[in-house]
């Protein structure tokens, strides 16, 4: 064989293993479709097509206790909620600097809670909220900063490393969704229209240090620097959940960063009566999130907090023109997301029962 052949059969095999194990790494990672819809979150920001106003970062208080169709429709507000379980202030801060590079919104809400974590906790939940990232640097940084000592940074560049073991698992979904997925949420936001009122909650248990991680507060400086040189109101924000518990002490340390660093922050369950929270219908699992009743009701109140303070334009205006413009392309695009979550929630709430 001459080395020409030889060079092009040496080519021609590498295209080929590169193709199958790009093939199989489509193939072997989880689709998050029918089962652990929170895992498919991340990746739906890539899917949006015009900016947005109000950009949320956080764990699950973010993205199952505000509504961004009730900041449209009552304010004219656009948003997005780029949430994930357990998610941990650097994955936030990343995802933030990641978005930040395409867009830049008016303002920015961080919520607070995972303040509480001050190290890598859980590869699962990790795996949540970074294998849905792009390949970019920003997920190279999340990753070095999330691994567990069980995890290697390799296994994120290849999914099939990591998932491999799932082969006796492969199902029609897999194959389903190998090269496309559906959307689980609303600009985010992850609905549910269950109620289970509130019955007992946890005796909070005291702890022995009620001080924040150094790294924990690295990240969230970070953020403070991050916001201020793109020209973004960074807010800071505690969701109205019963539990885990927020302490006063946590309260406390976060308003002194906050009033040092003239960062607005504002406790949304302290404010839970004036919202009108209702725990006996607001929430689907006993006072850990909202549902959709509730989450509605939270983004009134938040939407009429914001709008007071910050100079926030309110695209419904735009419902007369039709001149192809932004404002426009905005308001189209809004209406058509007012259609579907409308559509979604009279669909779940048929399937399940409005408040059942």
């Amino acid at each position: 064989m001459s080395k020409r052949k030889t060079l092009f059969a040496i080519i021609a095999g590498m295209l080929v293993l590169a193709c199958l194990l790009w093939f199989l790494n489509a193939l072997f990672l989880p689709k998050y479709m029918s089962e652990i819809p929170e895992g498919a979150l991340i990746r739906e920001y890539y899917d949006e097509t015009e900016p947005h106003q109000i950009l949320f970062v956080g764990d699950c208080e973010v993205y199952e206790n505000f509504s961004p169709d009730t900041l449209w429709t009552e304010y004219g507000l656009t948003s997005f909620f780029r949430g994930s379980a357990q998610q941990l202030i650097w994955q936030s801060y990343y995802l933030l600097e990641e978005m930040l590079e395409t867009e830049t919104p008016d303002v920015v809400v961080f919520n607070v809670l995972s303040m509480k974590y001050a190290t890598p906790q859980n590869e699962a939940y990790n795996r949540m909220s970074i294998d849905g990232m792009k390949l970019t640097r920003h997920k190279l940084r999340s990753v070095k900063a999330s691994m567990t000592e069980e995890e290697t940074a390799l296994s994120y560049l290849f999914p099939l490393l990591r998932y491999h073991s799932r082969w006796n698992e492969i199902g029609p979904e897999d194959f389903e969704y190998l090269f496309r997925r559906d959307r689980v949420s609303n600009s985010g936001y992850l609905m549910n229209v269950h109620v289970k009122p509130v019955d007992t909650i946890p005796d909070a248990k005291p702890l022995a240090d009620y001080s924040f991680g150094d790294t924990c507060w690295y990240y969230l400086e970070r953020m403070r620097q991050l916001c201020e040189l793109r020209g973004v109101q960074l807010v800071l924000i505690k969701a109205p959940s019963l539990w885990p518990h927020w302490y006063g002490e946590w309260d406390e340390a976060i308003r002194t960063y906050a009033d040092d660093h003239k960062v607005p922050y504002v406790n949304l369950l302290e404010a839970a009566d004036e919202i009108g929270i209702d725990w006996q219908t607001d929430t689907y699992d006993g006072g850990l999130h909202l549902n959709v009743y509730g989450a509605e009701k939270t983004a009134k109140w938040f939407g009429a907090w914001l709008t007071e303070r910050f100079d926030l334009t309110d695209y419904r205006a735009a419902a007369t023109l039709s001149d192809g413009s932004e404002a426009s392309r905005i308001y189209r695009v809004w209406t058509r997301k007012h259609d579907e979550y409308t559509a979604e929630k009279a669909r779940r709430e048929a399937e399940y029962g409005a408040g059942k």
